[in-house]
C-alpha cells in the first residue's frame, strides 16, 4: 500500500509542474549575427499596441530589463535592437473523466467524477527588432497559465515568463 503512495507522488509532481510551466517557442532571421547586438532599448510604438495595463508592461519590461543586462546587453538611447513586446490572452476550461475509459458503471450510483476547471492563458511575444533596419531579427514567445491572484504571485508569474523566453536569445544561447 505505502508502495503505491510513493509511486503515485512522482504523477503528481509532474502534473503540478506542467500546469504551471511555461511553453516557449523562438523564430529568427538565420542571416543575423546576434553577437553584434550589444545595446538596446524599447520600441514604445510596439510596446503601446499590448492590451494589457500599463502597470503589467512595466513588469514586462523591467523583467526583459534585468533579463538583457544579465545577458551582458546595455540600455541605450542609441541601440543596436529595439524591444518590443505583444501580448494575447485567453479562457481555458479543462474537463476530467475518470470514469477509466468512459465506461458506463451500472453499480455506481453517486455524483459524477467529472472535474471541470476554467483558468486563463496568457501568451507574451517579445520582438527584437534591428534598430538600423527595422526589421525583426528574434521572436520569444511564451504560453502558460496566468495567476492573477496578488501583485506579488502576478509579478513573479510574468519574471517567470520573461526569463524562460530570455534564456533562449541569442538562439540557444549559443552565440553569446
Amino acid at each position: 500500500m505505502k508502495l503505491s503512495k510513493l509511486l503515485f507522488l512522482p504523477i503528481i509532481a509532474l502534473l503540478a509542474v506542467s500546469c504551471v510551466s511555461v511553453r516557449v517557442t523562438t523564430d529568427y532571421d538565420t542571416k543575423v549575427d546576434f553577437s553584434k547586438y550589444k545595446t538596446f532599448a524599447f520600441y514604445k510604438k510596439g510596446i503601446d499596441k499590448a492590451p494589457i495595463s500599463d502597470l503589467d508592461k512595466k513588469r514586462i519590461m523591467r523583467a526583459i530589463e534585468a533579463e538583457l543586462i544579465a545577458k551582458g546587453m546595455k540600455k541605450s538611447s542609441s541601440p543596436d535592437v529595439l524591444v518590443s513586446l505583444f501580448t494575447k490572452s485567453r479562457e481555458r476550461i479543462n474537463v476530467n473523466d475518470n470514469r477509466f475509459g468512459g465506461f458506463w458503471y451500472p453499480w455506481y450510483y453517486g455524483p459524477s467524477p467529472m472535474r471541470v476547471s476554467q483558468h486563463t492563458e496568457g501568451t507574451l511575444f517579445i520582438d527584437l527588432l534591428d534598430a538600423g533596419k527595422k526589421e525583426l531579427v528574434w521572436q520569444g514567445i511564451g504560453t502558460g497559465a496566468l495567476s492573477v491572484s496578488n501583485v506579488e504571485r502576478k509579478e513573479a508569474r510574468i519574471k517567470e515568463f520573461v526569463k524562460e523566453i530570455m534564456a533562449k536569445y541569442p538562439q540557444g544561447s549559443q552565440n553569446k
